[in-house]
């Protein structure tokens, strides 16, 4: 049987700190920083090879970081196994010294003791559709922060619109008709309003684009199944299958809604025992989709269904739309119960995570 010499990364932009580590003589060795390059990686275990002497095996782990997945799928395809590790399942000492060497032996012992747990790593069609996703929400972002401006600018310069709501198409006409009596603060909005039609243009765009991939054979029959929910349209439905991509992985509801951060934090010790906010140690992006989903239970009547609600239901199976509904007439229950006895985020939040709930059952055919 060929032994086995675990290989810790470090990985940088600027560089790779690589550190071999054998579990057989519990000692590390051949401590080496190196040029950004899988190359490099290769003849560092080549040169390894050759100084042990006999055939063995290697094993390379890095963090989940910045670097993506793009390392992994490099040295998978030299045939060198690579893991990606977690961080906040890297054991470490309170207030150690941290250094590119250190931190590689650390990732090495906690691959050699198994003392870690591993990343999933989604397949490339996932990871460019939920790239895509990500990129069409910073544009929301952006879209949202150019609003915001075009506002405080209107207020700054004493322009007050007296209509119900901004953003709607009497907001528009009235933008449009505006007149600060000043040539340089005229044309400072027009720039502000072209970049606000611009963003609108980009993100319709954009949308269009997730809605042609929400129908293709790959996500076409589980955003179907998703969209059954109320608040969980294509957008979401695709973000959460792109970069979930096996729902099984997850042997329960709790240990998803805690992949998303939504379960309370707890504090705990002797008899006391103390519950918190959310840890919000988890996929950010998911939790912030499924928490605007939830709001749409705050709104609509009780066993009513939208025409939209119904459209989108039309196809599925008569199990999966009674699940549906069940989840949906549940969770406006559950808002409409806890909105007297708590603050509206934490009811919202409340909601959200009973919805993870509902959405790992439905992808883990559990609607019995």
């Amino acid at each position: 049987m060929n032994s086995i010499i675990y290989v810790g990364m470090d990985v940088h932009t600027s560089n790779f700190t690589l550190c071999a580590f054998s579990p057989e003589r519990n000692h590390s060795f051949a401590i080496v920083q190196t040029d950004p390059d899988v190359r490099f990686i290769l003849k560092y275990i080549n040169k390894i090879q050759k100084i042990i002497g006999h055939p063995c095996s290697f094993v390379c782990g890095y963090e989940a970081g910045y670097l993506g997945f793009d390392l992994f799928h490099k040295l998978q395809s030299l045939n060198i196994d690579c893991v990606i590790l977690a961080p906040s399942t890297i054991p470490s000492a309170p207030h150690e010294l941290k250094t590119d060497r250190r931190d590689a032996l650390k990732i090495a012992k906690a691959l050699a003791f198994n003392t870690y747990k591993p990343v999933h790593v989604p397949s490339e069609e996932d990871n460019a559709v939920s790239e895509y996703i990500r990129m069409r929400d910073d544009h929301k972002d952006t879209l949202k922060r150019i609003k915001q401006q075009i506002l405080a600018f209107c207020s700054r310069h004493g322009k007050t619109f007296d209509g119900k709501s901004n953003w709607t198409r009497k907001h528009f006409n009235w933008l449009r008709s505006l007149d600060f009596n000043n040539d340089i603060l005229n044309e400072t909005f027009r720039e502000y309003f072209t970049l606000l039609l611009q963003a609108i243009d980009k993100i319709d765009l954009f949308d269009r684009k997730i809605q042609e991939l929400a129908h293709s054979d790959s996500y076409r029959d589980n955003v179907k199944k998703l969209s059954c929910f109320i608040g969980i349209r294509e957008h979401t439905a695709l973000a959460l299958l792109a970069e979930v991509s096996d729902f099984s992985r997850f042997p329960s509801a709790q240990n998803f809604s805690s992949f998303l951060g939504l379960v309370p934090s707890e504090h705990s010790s002797g008899n006391k025992n103390s519950k918190g906010s959310i840890t919000k140690a988890g996929n950010k992006h998911l939790r912030m989709l499924l928490t605007e989903a939830a709001k749409c239970y705050t709104r609509g009547n009780f066993g009513k269904k939208s025409k939209a609600l119904l459209d989108r239901q039309h196809g599925n199976s008569p199990q999966i739309i009674a699940y549906a509904d069940k989840a949906n007439e549940r969770l406006k229950r559950k808002y409409h119960n806890l909105k007297f006895r708590t603050h509206y985020n934490v009811a919202v939040t409340a909601v959200a995570r009973e919805l993870a709930c509902f959405v790992w059952g439905m992808m883990n055919n559990q609607i019995d």
